[in-house]
């Protein structure tokens, strides 16, 4: 890759939810600002080989992508009234502060996260305009087929026209009503930047962590009192300290059980301990994301992985699958039992997750391990050979690969994935 398609991919990954969000204010059409802002970074492609990577990129992109959004309207003759509404909101001045929250952003997730849209459109529709993550990835992340998933966005979008659903926040009122599915999108979207999908994409994506985490901390701040933001934000913290462990020198997947604690963000950690604890202190029952956040803070309080208090974690996991009866939480506590009761009681309830989680990597990958822990190995091998097959990240895919071929040496070590939706992740 040259120097001016990783500025490109850099840039991308930085500015598109920026640009498109502004595109969107500006025109009140969310496929006039996804196509326009897909144009723009596309001419960036031809125009900056030759003429050289502007001074200030993100500028040059929304300039040029408010350019093509108005040529666009013009091509279109139907629509003279909104080109002629176009040309006066196009201007240079910045916005007015909207609503409770003022970031161009935000608002749209909350305008992707409307209720007249159903959950799963939610999260989908704002990773593809707010992560900028492509119809591939997301259908991955859901574990359905990629026309599926296109043809679900495509909806969404005519919904948002059709029943004029606005680009703006919540009141104040409202936002706590409406805070629950921008949560649900927020942790995806750190889950993709955690271990990013797609062959010329980085393992992790900073970007996308930091977008979360800063998105979530406004959040915070309208909502201090909420227990299930500030466990989202304490999961998120826990999560990312660990992220200079996470990928060796050679780009390969370094697991929990064999990271450099010392490498770990101690400040991350401390912030992300001290939101558990005060949640704890109000006596309130936990939810979701409080689960999963106490979950992490077990396993950042053991200076060793042989000091991880394993009963406590399943003991969590069976407060969480009473709240999310889901196969893939079932598949994180069934690693959490194997630490405490051995592979083979943890193989027996992994093997009763086979018909929903067939298509899921981390299910494949869990299963070889415990496979190989028992000494099946020829199983193992089917089984690393389907997680291989089935992983989107180059990391993964390398320690995978690794731990195929090592079969038959001596090994060791704990295997845990759940990357999408799991609480004890790599």
């Amino acid at each position: 890759m040259s120097d001016v398609e990783e500025a490109v991919t850099r840039v991308h990954h930085a500015e598109w939810a920026r640009v498109v969000a502004a595109l969107t204010r500006r025109f009140g059409d969310l496929d006039i600002a996804e196509e326009a802002a897909a144009e723009a970074f596309a001419t960036a492609v031809e125009r900056w080989p030759a003429d050289g990577v502007p001074a200030n990129p993100a500028a040059w992109l929304t300039t040029t992508a408010n350019r093509k959004a108005i040529d666009r309207i013009r091509r279109e003759s139907k629509r003279q009234d909104k080109h002629r509404q176009a040309l006066l909101v196009y201007d240079a001045d910045p916005p007015e502060p909207l609503g409770a929250i003022d970031d161009d952003r935000l608002r749209l997730i909350f305008t992707c996260c409307h209720p007249a849209l159903a959950p799963q459109t939610r999260v989908a529709l704002t990773l593809r305009l707010v992560a900028g993550l492509t119809v591939a990835e997301i259908a991955r992340a859901f574990l359905v087929p990629e026309n599926t998933l296109g043809q679900r966005i495509t909806r969404a979008k005519a919904k948002i026209k059709a029943a004029r659903i606005p680009y703006r926040a919540p009141s104040a009122e409202d936002l706590p009503a409406r805070v629950s599915g921008v949560l649900a999108v927020l942790f995806l979207v750190f889950n993709e930047g955690y271990l990013a999908t797609g062959a010329d994409t980085d393992p992790v994506r900073h970007d996308l962590t930091a977008e979360a985490i800063r998105l979530t901390r406004l959040i915070r701040g309208l909502l201090p009192a909420d227990g299930e933001v500030a466990g989202l934000l304490a999961l998120m913290l826990l999560t990312e300290a660990r992220r200079s462990a996470r990928v060796s020198a050679g780009g390969e997947l370094v697991t929990l059980a064999e990271q450099d604690r010392g490498a770990w963000d101690t400040d991350l950690i401390a912030e992300g301990h001290r939101l558990v604890r005060e949640r704890l202190a109000t006596g309130e029952a936990p939810g979701r994301y409080q689960i999963l956040a106490a979950i992490n803070a077990v396993h950042t309080s053991a200076r060793d992985v042989r000091e991880t208090d394993w009963s406590q974690v399943v003991a969590l996991y069976d407060r969480l699958v009473r709240l999310d009866p889901s196969p893939i939480v079932a598949l994180n506590r069934a690693i959490a039992v194997g630490e405490l009761d051995g592979p083979d009681v943890a193989l027996a309830a992994v093997d009763r997750l086979g018909g929903a989680l067939a298509g899921y990597h981390a299910y494949h990958a869990t299963r070889a391990d415990l496979l190989r822990r028992v000494g099946r190995g020829e199983e193992a091998r089917s089984a690393y050979d389907s997680a291989i097959a089935l992983a989107g990240n180059t990391a993964e895919t390398a320690y995978l690969t690794r731990r195929r071929d090592q079969l038959g040496q001596r090994t060791g070590g704990t295997d845990e994935f759940g990357r999408r939706t799991g609480s004890t992740p790599a």
